[in-house]
């Protein structure tokens, strides 16, 4: 009979190190190194890959708290990161459980050679309810992720650097996501069979500004009939009314809405002045408030997620949408002819808002989605409705 093989201990490779001076050890996966950001979680189920290439992620960990991460791998469709020549916003990620095989048919590669690729530092065996319940209780903490296949770490070198860095507030992260130059896009949203086709007669011209812009608010412009230009951040408001848009788009990104807006405000006013339609989401929309007169706050845990309860007052009706946000317009400063249009359920901190007299809106969730539910679809309807007013056009129906 032969003897068992000795017990053989796996070495625990990655460190998460809070800058309270908490260490929690995990496996690591993904890229190798250390990356500092502020920790952060996300409670949806579905759409790893998309989240994980939100530019607005950009100087953020994820705790995932959904337990299986990376369950159907990875594949080139679902990348949200429009500037191709940045490999992710995000810091790093945290996981429960370890990733398994990719079980399904779009699957290309396992998450965790895509994490590599990127570029991306990730933990796995982590209590991410603890952890989760830490964020709530006591908010955001920066933090420091590290992965070394060796095992060994300088742990205090690691809390010092996690207490040492400033984290987000006061923090423009918009020059690491943002397109170089400028670009036309006409693809459209994904269709089971079809995959992503062309828009080849478009009815109206935006210009859209990326601040850290998604793909598929781009594809949601597209297939509500839109030929799009994208330019940079920089984009003067001359530069950009130049082109003759139609209407403009401000989009999502990453970091302080005060401190991009201290060169992106002044333009955005331009904008609102033009009376071209103008639509903003997620930074956009912080950005538009704080050009209309209202100020911006830092929020104690952010709201990121694909279900959260929206009311719009437009409508009277609660929709389930995305949310990546870790700042927020504050409603108690909306200036006479600012209306507030969608508030949050889960704590009632603005979400929405809108111009009286001009064609200017803003909502602070994504309704593009991806991932998540596609309930708010209909506000791209909206914006181009909009525009077809100001050509004397009927409007479409909402969808």
């Amino acid at each position: 009979m032969t003897a068992p093989e000795p017990w053989t201990e796996v070495p625990l490779t990655a460190r998460l190190v809070l800058d309270d001076g908490t260490v929690i050890a995990g496996r690591g996966l993904g890229a190798t190194g250390t990356a500092v950001g502020e920790v952060c979680f996300n409670t949806a189920i579905t759409g790893y890959q998309e989240i994980l290439t939100d530019p607005s992620y950009a100087g953020q960990i994820i705790t995932f708290t959904f337990p299986h991460i990376g369950n159907v791998g990875a594949n080139p469709e679902d990348t949200e990161t429009s500037n191709l020549a940045s490999r992710s916003g995000v810091r790093g990620c945290i996981l429960r459980a370890d990733i398994t095989q990719p079980s399904n048919y779009r699957a290309a590669e396992h998450l965790d050679q895509w994490l590599k690729a990127r570029g991306i530092i990730a933990i796995s065996g982590v209590d991410t309810r603890a952890l989760t319940a830490r964020i709530r209780e006591k908010g955001m903490p920066n933090g420091v992720i590290a992965h070394d296949p060796s095992g060994k770490f300088d742990i205090d070198a690691l809390k010092a650097e996690a207490k040492a860095w400033h984290g987000l507030l006061g923090l423009d992260l918009v020059p690491e996501v943002t397109s170089g130059q400028s670009y036309s896009w006409d693809e459209q949203r994904w269709v089971w069979g079809k995959g992503f086709e062309r828009n080849e007669n478009p009815e109206f011209h935006v210009v859209a500004i990326d601040y850290g812009l998604k793909r598929n608010i781009l594809r949601c412009l597209a297939s509500a009939g839109c030929k799009v230009t994208v330019v940079p951040a920089t984009e003067k408001a001359e530069d950009v009314l130049a082109r003759n848009p139609d209407g403009v788009f401000l989009s999502n990104g990453p970091g302080d809405p005060a401190a991009t807006g201290e060169y992106a405000v002044p333009e955005i006013k331009k904008l609102v002045d033009s009376g071209k339609p103008v639509f903003g989401i997620c930074l956009g929309h912080q950005m538009l408030g704080l050009a209309l007169g209202a100020t911006t706050k830092k929020m104690h845990q952010g709201h990121h997620g694909a279900n959260h309860p929206v009311k719009d007052f437009t409508t009277n009706k609660v929709e389930i949408v995305s949310m990546n946000h870790g700042f927020a317009v504050d409603r108690e400063s909306l200036p006479s002819g600012v209306v507030e249009t969608h508030v949050s359920l889960f704590d009632g901190s603005n979400c929405g808002l809108a111009l009286e007299g001009k064609p200017v809106f803003s909502v602070q969730h994504h309704p593009e989605a991806s991932p998540g539910p596609q309930d708010s679809h209909y506000l791209f309807t909206r914006f181009v409705n909009m525009m077809r007013k100001q050509k004397g056009l009927s409007a479409s129906r909402e969808h």
